[in-house]
């Protein structure tokens, strides 16, 4: 028995390691699955060179530049976060760069930069008196003073990134401009040469075989030849990283004729209801019915109505609704309210009195009203409009046209309801003080209308409008359509047959890259980039919707990091490596002989001639772009004897030289050739030595493995 049990100890023992060891094997294999390790840095997202870019620097880039850019405030968050992600690789090949040639920016320097001649824009709306309307550089430099004794202040620290350093980084960025590009040089044998070049003129005789006279389905070109292509032009086919492709159908999920009739129905419904609707109700109406379309408080110019069926609107009497009608994605009622003659344009001139600005408070509603009578009094009894504005109105914006403006009745919207009204319902000659609810000019205006012009008939119109949804219903259907789809595809054949099965089109997306948002035609779904990236060649979705389709999809290439693979390259070099082959045809059966009019009796064509061919443009007429063709033109040693055949662009030629010669009008100043030379040099260089930089340096991105 004692036996038995030890054999039952040790047998538990061995049990146990081996399930320890399998849940080990199943952790690991699904870390090594998901692209990361139970070891792996998970603070980095990616390294420059060896240094390293950390995720808490790289979020808080992200934020800071959405807080403080409202472009990148607006930008879809994936797209911000690549352009992030650029400028932090920028920034570090840049500093290393400056570090090597030992470029740097003097605090002189940025004081010139801030408070020279040409202060940065930034500043300049900082400190400018809203009184005199005048940038107040010493008041600039006193604050900026103030900021250097709170160097850990977290907001000092905010303005020196969002202002200052951005300043540094441009002064920087041109000093280094400047040394590259202070390098382009252009000898004076080789302008000498360029101007005679491009002042030549050439004539031959040919014969030219096109590449279409040999049909294309006798030509085949197998993987090996586009490998053995790009091998032969590696420089071309290099991919810094990885891509994938995929093939795919897709479901529609999109509203059913079911699913927009249930719509016109429910507004078919509202419809007398919406008729009954007292004028001063109408807008709790529109806003209890969750139009898509809010309710606009004023009056627009039949010239600006650009909605569907606008004629059948216009014509509606007081009270009338037209309707259901289709808008777009939407279905719509729409209520005339009443209508009115006004102005398409106004010129008018104000005085601005606030009581807030960006909602904090300036004045007391009894002080301000109190200014703006006493304003409006002066000028009654002779005190100038325009020294009155100079003097007293808090709108800055104005005061360089002495408080002047002039509206479209496209901005009637844009401008607050009250001072709108007065310069667009009111007539030329009228002067008004109003109190006006904003939040930027907030306050008592006092407003004199100066001119109105092109007066039209305007409407006020209130619309219920509802976006045709889909349902669930329909969107379970297409759903279940691509789940089915999918327990029936296992491969790419099965995968292609159901696909003609079922009349869809399998549609490609290529050139995936690991770190995208974005796939080409597809919409916008950083979950099924991640699926293409955590699976193999030949995997096969689950149903993913995108936009509103579901889409099922097949995972067709992976293109390693390196050399593009036959898959990959097909589409660039197929064309050309069948050109080539036809070349090969074309020549060993149908270019016989060794001159023009054997050439031609072989191919059944005949001679023809070129006069005037340009050096400096490499185009052949009633025949294309034909740079070899034209450099045998030049060929001196042609010149009365007859070329082999050659393979251009759009066939063979075989090419006998006529003459050379020069057009005297066309001849070019030296002087300004390379001028111009030199400066098209100066703007490839300063363009391209970021690319080059990049192209130059390691880069490891690992982002995909946090977002």
């Amino acid at each position: 028995m004692s036996v038995i049990q030890r054999i039952r100890d040790k047998g538990a023992w061995i049990v146990f390691i081996i399930i320890a060891l399998a849940l080990i094997a199943f952790i690991l294999q699904d870390g090594l699955y998901r692209k990361g390790s139970l070891f792996a840095n998970t603070t980095t997202v990616g390294k420059v060179d060896g240094e390293s870019i950390e995720k808490a620097d790289f979020e808080r880039k992200v934020e800071f530049i959405q807080q403080t850019n409202q472009q990148a405030a607006n930008m879809p968050r994936e797209q911000l976060m690549a352009g992030v992600w650029n400028l932090m690789v920028n920034e570090v090949l840049m500093n290393k760069e400056y570090k090597k040639l030992g470029v740097q920016v003097t605090g002189d320097e940025i004081s010139n930069q801030l408070f020279g001649a040409n202060p940065p824009q930034w500043l300049v709306q900082a400190f400018t008196d809203p009184n005199t309307g005048q940038f107040n550089m010493e008041q600039a430099k006193q604050q900026f003073n103030q900021l250097k004794k709170k160097k850990n202040d977290p907001q000092v620290n905010a303005i020196y990134e969002a202002y200052i350093q951005p300043t540094i980084d441009q002064t920087l960025q041109r000093k280094y401009q400047s040394l590259i590009t202070g390098a382009a040089y252009i000898p004076k044998w080789m302008v000498e040469k360029m101007s005679a070049d491009n002042n030549s003129i050439a004539s031959v005789s040919y014969v030219f075989v096109p590449y279409n006279s040999v049909v294309d389905s006798t030509i085949k070109v197998s993987d090996d030849d586009i490998n053995n292509y790009v091998n032969k032009h590696k420089n071309l086919f290099k991919q810094d990283e990885e891509t994938r492709s995929v093939s795919y159908v897709a479901f529609d999920a999109n509203p059913s004729s079911q699913d927009s009739a249930a719509v016109y129905k429910q507004l078919e419904e509202i419809k007398p209801e919406f008729v009954n609707t007292p004028t001063a109700n109408v807008k709790t109406f529109v806003a209890s019915k969750g139009s898509a379309i809010p309710y606009y408080d004023g009056y627009i110019t039949k010239s600006t109505v650009q909605v569907p069926s606008a004629d059948s609107i216009l014509k509606l009497a007081d009270g009338q609704v037209f309707g259901p009608y289709l808008d777009n994605t939407n279905y719509t009622l729409a209520k005339m309210i009443s209508r009115r003659v006004m102005p398409d344009s106004v010129k008018c001139r104000h005085i601005l009195i606030k009581t807030e600005n960006q909602g904090q408070p300036v004045l007391p509603d009894s002080v301000a009203k109190k200014r703006i009578d006493s304003i409006v009094n002066a000028i009654n009894h002779g005190a100038s409009f325009d020294s009155m504005v100079q003097k007293f109105s808090d709108d800055p914006g104005s005061k360089a046209t002495n408080g002047e403006y002039t509206f479209t009745a496209m901005q009637f919207g844009s401008i607050s309801k009250e001072f709108a009204e007065t310069i667009f319902y009111g007539k030329t000659g009228d002067k008004k003080t109003v109190k006006v609810e904003n939040a930027a000019y907030g306050g008592y205006h006092y407003i004199e209308v100066l001119d109105q012009k092109k007066f039209e008939d305007a409407y006020q119109i209130a619309y219920v409008s509802k976006p045709i949804a889909v349902s669930a219903e329909t969107d379970v259907t297409a759903s279940n359509a691509a789940s089915q789809f999918v327990a029936v595809s296992r491969d790419m054949k099965s995968f292609e047959q159901n696909a003609v099965k079922q009349g869809k089109p399998v549609l490609p997306a290529t050139e995936i890259r690991e770190n995208d948002a974005n796939i080409g035609t597809l919409g916008e779904s950083r979950t099924f980039v991640r699926w293409v990236y955590d699976n193999k060649l030949g995997a096969i979705s689950e149903p993913t919707k995108i936009n509103n389709r579901y889409i099922v999809a097949i995972i067709t290439n992976i293109n390693k990091e390196g050399l593009q693979n036959a898959a990959t390259a097909r589409p660039m070099v197929e064309s050309i490596i069948r050109n080539e082959k036809k070349a090969k045809v074309i020549v060993d059966t149908k270019m016989k002989g060794n001159t023009l009019e054997s050439y031609a009796q072989g191919a059944g064509a005949s001679v023809q001639k070129a006069d005037s061919i340009s050096f400096q443009t490499p185009f052949v007429p009633a025949v294309g772009n034909e740079p070899k063709m034209v450099g045998a033109a030049f060929n001196k040693s042609l010149q009365g004897k007859v070329s082999s055949p050659i393979a251009g662009t759009t066939g063979v030629f075989a090419v006998k030289g006529e003459s050379i010669g020069a057009k005297a009008s066309m001849e070019s100043n030296p002087a300004s050739l390379k001028a111009q030379l030199e400066n098209t040099l100066r703007s490839m260089i300063g363009y391209r030595s970021m690319a080059s930089l990049r192209q130059a340096a390691t880069v490891k991105d690992y982002r995909s493995k946090f977002y």
